[in-house]
């Protein structure tokens, strides 16, 4: 199916491996001009060239820090007028509250709700002009069912779920969208980590571990950031015009509710 994408512009955060290059590497399949960052320039100008090589669009690698207004004004620089923005910061660190002070709370608030937050604020405006916008915000499956270990990311996520069910109706008569996207357990940097911490709090293997996670998803096994990817390349598509303001779980069946 033809996205209709082709020729536009897309930021996306977090794009040099994981989620964000699946996301990336999806919208640029489609025929879409990218702009990728993150804070590693090495493996960001190594995606960049991998997807202009496969999918011969133009992809420009901003390496920067998007949580700082420093790093914000290079990556506008770089695309002013974004037709999409994929929103995708990595989350904060498991933990327990007791341990988390006023800076630990400030800085997951900032990564995982404020930054997202600016740069809509910076980019849809342009968008509602030119009739046409695709937002997406890569969230956490921890949105719909909280994990006991990520408070930061259970709570920062949360307030940027809040602030785009109001915004997201405020903008869709322009045809501009605003849809989050959940990720369950997909294979990442971040979910090995993860997993391999939460084994040595057990005393299991790193083996045992997947095989302990893998146990509460019926899917049978992790997603891969490709289906991922193509996930959100239709929800920044022409024909997904009439769908905002959702939270979208990609989970394998994990969660267990009706709603």
């Amino acid at each position: 199916m033809d996205l209709g994408i082709r020729g536009k512009s897309a930021i996306v955060c977090g794009a040099s491996k994981g989620l964000g290059k699946g996301c990336a590497a999806a919208l640029a399949r489609d025929g879409a001009n990218l702009v990728i960052n993150s804070r590693g320039r090495e493996a960001l100008e190594a995606t960049a060239e991998e997807i202009r090589r496969d999918c011969g669009v133009m992809v420009a690698a901003i390496a920067c820090d998007v949580t700082t207004p420093e790093g914000r004004v290079q990556l506008l620089a770089a695309c002013p007028n974004p037709d999409i923005l994929v929103n995708n910061a990595g989350g904060p660190p498991p933990g327990d509250f007791r341990e988390w002070d006023r800076e630990i709370w400030l800085k997951a608030i900032n990564a995982n709700m404020l930054t997202p937050i600016e740069l809509i604020k910076a980019t849809v405006d342009g968008m509602i002009a030119r009739k046409f916008g695709r937002i997406v915000n890569i969230t956490s499956g921890a949105v719909k069912a909280p994990i006991a270990d990520l408070g930061l990311s259970n709570g920062a996520r949360s307030g940027l779920t809040g602030f785009v069910a109001g915004i997201a109706r405020q903008v869709a008569q322009h045809n501009v969208t605003i849809n989050n996207l959940l990720p369950g357990r997909f294979m990442t940097d971040r979910l090995r980590g993860n997993t391999e911490t939460n084994a040595k709090k057990t005393g299991r293997s790193f083996d045992e571990q997947v095989k302990v996670l893998l146990g509460g998803i019926p899917a049978g096994r992790f997603g891969t950031p490709e289906e991922f990817g193509e996930f959100c390349a239709f929800l920044c598509s022409a024909q997904a015009g009439f769908y905002t303001a959702q939270n979208v779980l990609l989970d394998g069946g994990q969660y267990p509710g009706t709603f």
